[in-house]
């Protein structure tokens, strides 16, 4: 019934900060994927006879791992396994499976906003019991393990249907084809007043959601059309496929350019948004407007209490370093607490176990809040809603509030991708070592006040993560960070952000890569980006 394998381990699969991805062609190479799961089970105790969630967002090669984690569970000592119907579950609504039924961890199959297909990306990430990522603790643990792993062991067993809801058995362990959707449609019930939005909808108010061919599509037919009421057509491209169609799922202003143009027209709808390769980044357009992550993070914790579910009010609000400090500013007027962390959903699991942390965000197009333990695209879309049902005001009127309230931070980021992670990585070098001599300085006309390389000191656990980005700061609150991203598959990522913060409301109308001209040209000197890579420009502008 169960066989054990011998294997030879792989040098390369050690997560990152969402899990182990690299492109297809990888994964498929002989033990590839067994590897990496036994791996997981072999750095984990005390799952005999519990329960996992197994999901993905669809992508190529999705259905083919469902099948090889459910035989893997089975001979491991699982006792059941939740799958989603087809083998998809958004990482938010895989979250919420998790802590709903009280298992003891999660598959995640997703290389989440990377493009999929044949020789695209995949991923594997496991999440605890909590519904979030795995801690470091864990997934060095499971590099660890991975580096000298000798066996992998797996049941003997036909594959299962993963495309009929009900019961069945594989190998003596219990295995339960779940609907992808009606769990996590439940949960948004209790946080958000669709009675209003439905009021809202009804009375003539347009949205468009965009699920750019990826795993919210069946989310948003059935929350935003089926029980909101919105009209057909109101959702997009709301198709899984393979290869999302063969576009890229990344839901920014360069891969939803046609969402962003629809909203910037005169007949465009009054509100739109699209969400990602596996549903937990989303993207926030009004009429005329569009917001940017780090500051729908500031107007969606400033606005929280108009959604049932946050009606008591926020407990704290948490950001990752590069996420720009609006929501700094909503902290302090609320007196709750404001916490900085590095960039990866991970760090604000403790935060929000710990309930220090209500409301969460990345500037990279992820919010969340306490409901699951990850970030959650159309969770943010429905926050979004209830505000403007409430509020019966425009998206353009209500961040014109809140930049006259709070100021605003005019902010971008430039991402230089694919490039060779030798000069990444030396630039990177290069930077740090000038860390220590660059206060006092003017570049551009600008004083630098402070340079480092920011660590992290977890007020839960009180452990230290170091080296999660350069940041240089500037006299009157500008800044910029460089970082090296953990997100990609090919060569590295260089991420650039940039940030000014401006308190006079005669100021707020500013194109934002005018108004941060001056320190995009600080940020080439001191970083020397063109002359050490060769890019004279960046591959996406956000």
């Amino acid at each position: 019934m169960f066989k054990t394998i011998a294997t030879t381990p792989f040098d390369d699969q050690k997560p990152g900060t969402s899990g182990l991805r690299k492109k297809v062609p990888e994964f498929q190479q002989p033990n590839y994927v067994e590897n990496f799961i036994q791996s997981v089970f072999d750095s984990l105790d005390g799952f005999k006879g519990k329960t996992l969630v197994i999901g993905g967002d669809g992508r190529y090669y999705n259905r083919d791992v469902v099948q090889i984690a459910v035989k893997m569970a089975a001979a491991n000592g699982f006792g059941r396994v939740l799958v989603g119907q087809g083998g998809i579950l958004s990482t938010p609504a895989a979250s919420n499976v998790i802590r709903k039924y009280k298992a003891f961890g999660g598959l995640v199959l997703s290389a989440s906003h990377n493009p999929g297909g044949p020789t695209e990306d995949f991923g594997i990430k496991y999440n605890i019991s909590n519904g979030g990522p795995a801690p470091e603790k864990i997934t060095e643990a499971v590099f660890a393990r991975s580096k000298v792993i000798d066996r992998y062991l797996i049941a003997d067993a036909a594959d299962i249907d993963i495309d009929t809801i009900g019961k069945q058995q594989l190998a003596g362990m219990d295995v339960e084809i779940i609907d992808s959707v009606s769990d996590y449609a439940e949960l948004m019930e209790t946080l958000f007043d669709f009675d209003a939005i439905r009021a809202l909808i009804k009375s003539g108010f347009t949205l468009r959601f965009d699920s750019m061919h990826a795993v919210t599509g069946p989310y948003g037919k059935e929350i935003l059309e089926h029980r909101l009421g919105a009209p057909d057509g109101t959702c997009v491209n709301f198709v899984p496929l393979e290869d999302f169609g063969g576009h890229h799922p990344d839901p920014n202003l360069v891969y939803a350019k046609d969402l962003y143009d629809l909203l910037m027209s005169p007949d465009g709808p009054d509100f739109g948004a699209a969400s990602d390769g596996d549903g937990d980044r989303n993207l926030i357009i009004g009429k005329g407007i569009y917001v940017t992550p780090s500051d729908s993070l500031a107007m969606l914790a400033a606005n929280a209490h108009l959604a049932p579910g946050y009606k008591a009010g926020l407990k704290g609000i948490a950001r990752s370093m590069p996420t720009s400090g609006a929501a700094d500013r909503v902290a302090e007027k609320l007196k709750i607490g404001m916490y900085e962390t590095p960039t990866g959903w991970k760090f604000f699991g403790n935060l929000l176990d710990a309930g220090m942390a209500t409301i969460c965000g990345e500037e990279s197009s992820g919010t969340g809040s306490n409901h699951v333990r990850e970030k959650d695209g159309l969770w943010a879309v429905l926050l979004w809603l209830n505000i403007l049902a409430v509020r019966k005001e425009s998206v353009q009127q209500i961040a014109r509030e809140h930049w006259a309230d709070y100021g605003r931070n005019y902010y971008t980021r430039h991402d230089y991708e694919e490039v060779d992670s030798g000069a990444a990585n030396s630039l990177i070098d290069a930077l740090r070592a000038k860390l220590p001599t660059l206060a006092g300085k003017t570049v551009q006309g600008l004083t630098i006040t402070k340079a480092d390389d920011f660590a992290y000191h977890d007020p839960v656990d009180k452990s230290v993560s170091e080296h999660q980005g350069i940041r240089i700061l500037f006299n009157g609150g500008s800044r910029i960070v460089l970082r090296l991203s953990g997100t990609g598959t090919s060569g590295a990522t260089l991420r650039l952000y940039i940030e000014r913060y401006e308190a006079d409301p005669k100021r707020h109308d500013l194109e934002t890569q005018s108004a941060l001209a001056d320190l995009i040209r600080a940020a080439d000197e001191l970083t020397e980006i063109k002359t050490r890579t060769g890019r004279d420009k960046p591959s996406v502008i956000t």
